[in-house]
């Protein structure tokens, strides 16, 4: 199973959403739009409620103001199809310790019905060859996050919604997420991303920058 661009359409949708925070608005009246080949970069100084507008847009969340759509539509009305199209990689790797790389994989994509051979050469791709089977316990952060990210070269989802994936990841590994975002936008897919690292590389980059959003309603 793969992604496959012309048959899958995406438009997520937020209108004037809001949402607070310990008595605090992180974002009020915000409007975005994501189809199809986009990429956005979430921007902002730390509280300014990146995350959380993650998990709003995962559907993780449902503490908000405002509406949230998938295809024009409310996306809790059929929430099981649009879970189906979106891929969550949350800030932590999210791997079981005391299980191998192969056997995070496994329940990392259960999901999906996805042949264990694919597995195998998901892990190759990450450079991950070699240490299959052995515990994660046992791995560096940036290969733990590896095990995690291997998901992607993988998952038919077409939608990517990805908090801080290059948390440790050293260069090559920061090259190969590059390159996968790229090739997934390109083929038709789409990623929302918080991250601190430098994405102007990939062409199609667009940000919303909370903290200036924040700002502006200051000013108001």
């Amino acid at each position: 199973m793969s992604f496959a661009p012309d048959q899958i359409k995406i438009d997520l949708e937020a209108r004037q959403l809001c949402c607070e925070r310990d008595d605090r608005i992180l974002f009020d009246q915000l409007d975005l739009r994501v189809e199809n080949g986009d990429l956005l970069q979430l921007a902002g100084p730390n509280g300014a409620g990146k995350t959380t507008l993650l998990r709003l847009l995962a559907g993780l969340n449902r503490d908000y103001d405002g509406e949230l759509l998938w295809h024009g539509q409310p996306l809790y009305d059929d929430f099981s199809s649009y879970a189906a199209q979106r891929l969550y990689q949350g800030h932590l790797a999210a791997v079981k310790k005391a299980l191998t790389p192969i056997e995070n994989l496994r329940w990392l994509v259960s999901q999906w019905s996805v042949d264990d051979a694919r597995l195998w050469q998901a892990l190759d791709e990450v450079e991950l060859a070699g240490y299959e089977e052995t515990p994660c316990q046992q791995l560096s952060a940036g290969q733990q996050r590896r095990v995690a990210l291997a998901r992607l070269c993988i998952a038919p989802a077409a939608l990517w919604i990805l908090d801080e994936p290059f948390t440790a990841l050293d260069k090559s590994g920061v090259a190969w997420l590059e390159k996968r975002i790229q090739k997934h936008v390109e083929a038709g897919g789409a990623v929302i991303i918080t991250s601190h690292h430098a994405l102007e590389n990939i062409a199609s980059l667009k940000q919303l920058d909370l903290g200036q959003l924040a700002m502006n309603r200051g000013q108001a």
